[in-house]
């Protein structure tokens, strides 16, 4: 095993809880060792930091897997991802959701979810996709499952200096998947769908909105596969319109009102580009005003330095929001980007309430579902920002 040596001065960032390692906190990047492969780092005073992956491709030049020890167990990859289940298992969620989340679980780059009897894997860096082999023979002894789908596509793998591949099938794929969240039963696409083909990350926030909906004309943008629109419907709205730019999102989402007996005239679902809907209301062209719209944007931020376009974007796009809807109305908010601290969300929230010039009350600041723990001292895990807002 390699070792590599820290700059001077001791870094307290890795003391008071973070795990990444940045390429000029290294006396010497090493051309001459694989990406991801595992190393020992060595503070400059000699002390162990740890051991983890390294990479001379990526400004992210260490994950550590260990603090302040060289030693690391050979069954590692077993003793993590089955230390995350139990701790899912342990806030009473086991069958479908996120039960490892990278850094959060302490191995970096890897994300799990859990469909059942079938697992989705996400490999993001290049140490968690040397062991994908380790990762897969994992999930076997300790699940037993049907089917896995390791997922290789994910954006950041070029920050890796990986590239990517085509899904990987172990077993054999079922073509319908079935989950059940809050009531609610939906179809998940895992090889077509985005990410890892279901949004668990907001299964908290959409059982927070179920009091508000009653009675409700509800506009979903960006609905997806219409997990909360399904939702809305279920639980009172009057009536509910999804709009999504995807034809097969649509398409999905239709199917998943079919599945929970919602009538066709209570929910709507349409190919639709958000922002032409929102000017559309804004200069009353719809038949009908909603008195609470959802807005659950892509990720516009693919890094750091065009992070204040992206927030100029955001604040837009709620502004067209907030002016579309009535004195009482609410609005939902979303935003999915490690880049946007809970500070910078509540300044979008305030742009967007100065140029839409309406009298905004945030009800609730909420983040991502419990399964994708927030790591104390790694601000990076917490990339989901939720508002329920109110306007006058």
């Amino acid at each position: 095993m390699e070792t590599l040596k820290l700059k001077a001065p001791f870094n307290n960032r890795l003391k008071y809880g973070h795990w990444w390692i940045f390429s000029n906190e290294l006396e010497k990047i090493r051309t001459d060792i694989n990406p991801g492969e595992i190393c020992r780092f060595e503070y400059s005073n000699g002390a162990p930091c740890g051991v983890g992956f390294f990479n001379p491709h990526s400004l992210i030049s260490g994950r550590l897997l260990v603090k302040n020890s060289y030693s690391l167990d050979d069954n590692f990859v077993k003793d993590r991802i089955a230390a995350a289940f139990e701790h899912r298992k342990a806030l009473g969620l086991d069958k479908y959701c996120r039960i490892f989340f990278g850094e959060s679980d302490f191995i970096g780059g890897l994300v799990i979810d859990r469909y059942g009897d079938i697992f989705c894997v996400q490999i993001i860096s290049a140490g968690a996709e040397l062991l994908s082999a380790k990762i897969s023979q994992a999930l076997y002894e300790l699940f037993s499952p049907k089917a896995i789908i390791i997922k290789r596509d994910h954006q950041y793998r070029h920050l890796e200096g990986i590239e990517k591949k085509e899904d990987e099938i172990l077993g054999k794929l079922p073509k319908k998947i079935i989950i059940e969240e809050n009531g609610c039963k939906y179809e998940v696409d895992l090889a077509l769908g985005q990410k890892t083909g279901w949004y668990f990350d907001q299964r908290e926030n959409r059982a927070f909105l179920i009091p508000f909906f009653e009675g409700k004309k509800v506009l979903d943008l960006y609905c997806y596969t219409g997990a909360f629109s399904v939702l809305a419907a279920k639980n009172g709205a009057e009536i509910v319109w999804g709009a999504d730019s995807s034809e097969k999102a649509v398409e999905l989402a239709q199917k998943n009102a079919q599945l929970n007996k919602i009538k066709e005239d209570k929910i709507i679902f349409q190919k639709c580009d958000a922002e032409k809907m929102l000017d559309a209301l804004e200069k009353g062209e719809l038949p009908e005003k909603p008195d609470f719209i959802l807005l659950d944007p892509p990720n516009f931020i693919r890094s750091k330095k065009n992070s204040p376009q992206a927030e100029k974007l955001y604040a837009k796009l709620l502004s067209k929001v907030l002016r579309a809807l009535p004195s009482g109305g609410y609005a939902a908010f979303s935003t999915c980007s490690q880049h946007i601290s809970p500070f910078t969300f509540e300044d979008i929230i305030k742009n967007a309430a100065m140029i839409s010039s309406r009298k905004t009350f945030l009800l609730e600041h909420r983040y991502q579902s419990k399964d994708h723990p927030i790591l104390a001292g790694m601000e990076e895990t917490r990339y989901l920002n939720f508002a329920l807002l109110r306007v006058k």
